[in-house]
């Protein structure tokens, strides 16, 4: 039996998250001294290490996808605080994608372990992370009920405190991260934590915060170069009339409380019914596989241009509500089914939707002026990302953590490995130009003259252009992998289009 999984089940009869190695490992003297966040200032934790960490995240992300999007922003109220709420599929990549597209700094609460791991818990003490101890941790023993009651209702009124005070917070109300391609059963806590937000904030005299269903979409979640879209719902409006006074003077003295558990769950409820439509909401991902190809014989029988991951992801929503016949059904299974199976989508599919995309001169012009520079900082890219991109894909592809995770090591070691890497092996280049650089063949030390702040200045200009150059690297690999990844699949287009082919003639005859 794999460990953390003991078919344990909490009061509703699920089977509760199997659990990875680290959280298992509760340190909770630790966890009770977590620095606490501050809502007196722009940020809830350190200002320089907060705005670092955005920097280097934001560096990273869009290395990571191949598109990126995010939309309905301008529906956020920025004059009071909100709590977003999300289905969770994909790790810690989840929370950052809200982070970097919401307008507000965020009060942030996770899973224990976030905040005891090595390098991590150093930026998530930073954050002014709040650590949450799961059922899951709880039932199998991690610490004792009064523990997880302190240190959970300590965290929640934190996180309420902060989203008053007009900051953002994210929560993931199926409290786990997974695999299925729709919600699973919601838990109570980031209900309870903006409602008692709301509660602290009519005690102070402030404005009620908002709940914000958010659709993250990943075309395919655990690769790299992968499409994102981050959809932004309608905020809800709280029921801060139904809130009792008790509540309200309790949480607004700073001590927390529980709100009462119908408003909890009449919340929730709402909350699901809101959220549900903006996940795929299939019972099985070959249904999402399914409409994705009929969306896309449809376009090109329309003659329009392919579509985006954001319009593909709508038409995939209206064929929910706009169900084709269970003739095409059947066939766009096969279809989609064997794409998938073959590491391909709708977007293979030729013009005339009776095999799948051939050879594209202008494809090919394109990949090959990104795989140029790939080639020629490669030495380069080896010294900056080798062992980060190693280790990460090794970790990230055998970690007890699920599918889900794998992005979230990848995405960690890029980001930690080259912030920590690349000054020490900069700083190791530059003491060596300096030590030989006589026998270089060229003056890089003398470039702005002899005197000695000229030669300081120098030096200075040498490390930096070599940060910089470890950073190009490090696009020209992302721009590269584009290109290999594009071959890469025409290998596969050829080896899988006449299975396909018969059945997307078949398929385009029927949509006309």
């Amino acid at each position: 039996m794999k460990k953390g999984f003991d078919g344990a089940r909490d009061s509703h009869g699920d089977l509760l998250p199997e659990l990875s190695a680290s959280a298992t490992r509760m340190k909770y003297d630790k966890l009770v001294n977590t620095p606490l966040p501050k809502f007196d200032k722009n940020y809830p934790g350190s200002p320089f290490f907060t705005e670092l960490g955005y920097f280097m995240l934001r560096r990273t992300m869009y290395s990571q996808f191949r598109t990126f999007e995010s939309s309905g922003e301008e529906k956020i109220p920025t004059d009071r605080g909100s709590m977003c709420s999300a289905w969770h599929t994909n790790g810690l990549v989840d929370p950052i994608t809200i982070f970097l597209t919401h307008p507000k700094k965020f009060v942030v609460g996770g899973r224990h372990d976030l905040v005891t791991r090595p390098i991590l818990g150093f930026w998530a003490r930073k954050f002014a992370v709040q650590p949450v101890v799961r059922k899951a941790e709880l039932l199998r023993g991690g610490c004792s009920e009064e523990e997880a009651s302190y240190l959970n209702g300590r965290s929640l009124l934190n996180l309420a405190t902060g989203i008053s005070h007009g900051f953002g917070c994210a929560l993931f109300p199926e409290g786990t991260s997974h695999s299925e391609s729709h919600l699973i059963r919601l838990k109570t806590g980031p209900f309870r934590t903006v409602l008692a937000a709301a509660a602290h904030a009519k005690a102070n005299g402030g404005k009620v915060p908002v709940l914000i269903p958010i659709g993250l979409h990943f075309r395919t979640r655990h690769l790299f170069r992968t499409d994102c879209w981050v959809e932004y719902g309608d905020p809800i409006e709280l029921p801060h009339d139904e809130l009792t006074s008790e509540l309200i003077e309790t949480v607004g003295a700073g001590d927390w409380m529980e709100p009462p558990a119908e408003i909890v769950t009449g919340l929730r409820d709402h909350l699901q019914e809101k959220l549900a439509p903006l996940t795929p909401n299939r019972e099985t991902y070959s249904e999402v596989h399914r409409d994705s190809v009929i969306a896309h014989v449809q376009r090109r029988i329309q003659k329009k241009p392919e579509l985006t991951w954001r319009e593909e992801v709508l038409e995939v929503r209206r064929l929910k509500t706009e169900p084709a016949s269970e003739e095409v059904k059947e066939v766009a299974t096969r279809i989609g089914d064997k794409l998938n199976a073959s590491g391909l989508d709708g977007r293979d599919i030729n013009s005339n939707s009776d095999g799948l995309r051939s050879f594209s001169p202008s494809g090919a012009i394109i990949d090959l002026i990104k795989f140029i520079p790939f080639v020629l900082l490669l030495p380069t890219l080896i010294i900056g990302m080798g062992w980060q991109i190693a280790l990460g894909r090794y970790l990230g592809d055998r970690t007890d953590e699920g599918l889900d995770a794998r992005t979230s090591y990848h995405m960690l070691f890029g980001m930690f490995g080259s912030m920590l890497w690349w000054p020490i092996v900069t700083t190791i280049i530059t003491i060596l130009t300096v030590i030989y650089n006589s026998e270089i063949g060229y003056d890089f030390v003398g470039i702005f003259g002899s005197e000695l702040w000229q030669e300081g200045l120098a030096i200075i200009a040498i490390w930096t252009s070599i940060i910089v150059l470890l950073w190009v690297s490090a696009v020209s690999f992302a721009n590269g992998w584009d290109a290999v990844s594009d071959f890469s699949k025409w290998i596969r287009r050829m080896k899988t289009n006449s299975a396909v082919s018969a059945d997307l003639v078949k398929l385009r005859d029927l949509l006309k």
